[in-house]
């Protein structure tokens, strides 16, 4: 896959997927990723704004972005919008607030393109911290926590 930049955060790499005028994308990958400096001024951008966050969980990230999905994931994924740092809500919360099902919540949660952009790990389950990414692996998991954690510092 092209990145326009792979940046470090402290749970591995961020790969920066964008146009000249949108934020398109953003993949956690391993920390062996090799780092690549963004190409074009739309990709500064966002390695700024997500350095930003990294530094300060208040950051709000400020970013155009282009959003490609059903119309079920948008309603989701802007509703996770609503979420303020350092809170979270249930996959049953948020579905009800939409009129939805945890579940299918959990699916679009799973398929969020723009991950800490729009909080999808500020969905946890009802009694635990559900999944990350479409998985339940620890890796993934420990990502969750440490973005939870960052924002409840």
């Amino acid at each position: 896959m092209k990145y326009q930049a792979i940046i470090s955060a402290p749970f591995g790499k961020l790969g920066i997927r964008c146009s000249d005028t949108d934020l398109l994308g953003i993949e956690l990958l391993p920390q062996s990723t090799k780092a690549q400096a963004p190409e074009g001024e739309m990709a500064k951008t966002i390695c700024s704004e997500l350095a930003a966050y990294l530094a300060d969980p208040q950051h709000e990230i400020d970013l155009p972005f282009e959003l490609d999905g059903t119309h079920h994931q948008c309603n989701v994924w802007q509703a996770m919008l609503d979420i303020p740092s350092g809170q979270t809500q249930s996959y049953g919360e948020l579905a009800a607030k939409i009129g939805s099902s945890a579940q299918a919540v959990g699916q679009a949660c799973g398929s969020n393109p723009i991950p800490l952009v729009i909080p999808c790990h500020r969905v946890v389950g009802k009694s635990g911290l559900g999944g990350f990414m479409h998985r339940a692996d620890e890796d993934a998991l420990n990502i969750k926590r440490w973005l939870l954690a960052h924002e409840r510092r």
